[in-house]
């Protein structure tokens, strides 16, 4: 018995030195990147170069917000990472309203909802192109935010997530008086914070490395997000690999901070469970 928790215990360990030594080599690029984003683009050419800054300078980064607007960029990208998140928020009432709500043709429209997500986006973008562009919404903010607000993944995931809620919270919540508004924002959305952290980040992932659909409604640079804003820095400053890294590290950062802190959420969250 003291020899098998002795080999299980040294199983453990070389699975642990196995992975953590895979999780270094990993993240090696990443701390290049953020470490040369630090360094100047004569320091990056060196023959030898070094893993970590000898100079460091924030040159570059006063270089991205001072003289190559990624000022606008950064607040066009957080404004529709933030309203994409009040998209999230509806989702989160569609898939309460299909996961707990009875009403004519729900299980019809439900299936409905899940065929879009066998069509590819880029399928679609024509389409809501042109459409926007009948109603004025070419080259807005409003045009490139609106089609992404809502989203058949999001609603499905709320709706598999919601449906597992016993629905004897639900109607003890009634019989006291409580307003259905209450019981989905103080009673269902608390116990749904597992899969708020997981659609959370996806949507903020979403919306911060929004690239392709601001490109195409955008004809003003004023309305780039910062994922056109790298697109264009590599285009214009292709020799200045400092200022590259730079402006790679500020887009890749935020995204690994928010995985770190909401981690825990989003392992339960993919399990879909709710109470039973």
């Amino acid at each position: 018995m003291d020899s098998n928790k002795k080999s299980q215990k040294q199983a453990k360990i070389i699975v642990g030195v196995i992975l953590g030594v895979w999780g270094f080599i990993t993240f090696i690029p990443f701390l290049w990147m953020i470490a040369s984003s630090f360094k100047t683009n004569a320091e990056i050419s060196q023959i030898v170069p070094s893993l970590f800054p000898k100079h460091p300078t924030l040159d570059n980064f006063k270089e991205l917000f001072f003289k190559l607007n990624f000022n606008v960029y950064l607040k066009n990208t957080l404004l529709i990472t933030a309203f994409s998140f009040v998209g999230l928020f509806l989702n989160a009432m569609a898939g309460y309203g299909f996961a707990k709500y009875k009403f004519k043709g729900k299980e019809k429209i439900f299936l409905l909802v899940l065929a879009t997500m066998m069509i590819p986006g880029q399928v679609t973008m024509i389409p809501v192109y042109l459409l926007l562009n009948m109603v004025g919404l070419t080259n807005t903010l409003t045009g490139i935010v609106l089609p992404g607000l809502v989203g058949a993944f999001g609603i499905f995931l709320f709706r598999q997530f919601m449906s597992t809620i016993s629905n004897e919270i639900i109607e003890a919540a009634r019989l006291d008086g409580a307003s259905e508004w209450y019981i989905f924002t103080r009673i269902i959305l608390p116990i749904s914070r597992p899969v708020l952290a997981v659609q959370g980040i996806l949507t903020f992932i979403g919306g911060w490395n929004s690239f392709i659909w601001p490109l195409i409604i955008a004809n003003d640079e004023k309305f780039y997000t910062l994922s056109v804003g790298l697109q264009l820095l590599q285009g214009q400053h292709g020799t200045n690999y400092a200022l590259q890294m730079s402006g790679a590290t500020f887009m890749v950062v935020p995204i690994i901070i928010i995985f770190l802190c909401l981690q825990k959420y989003i392992l339960d969250g993919f399990n879909v469970s709710g109470l039973k």
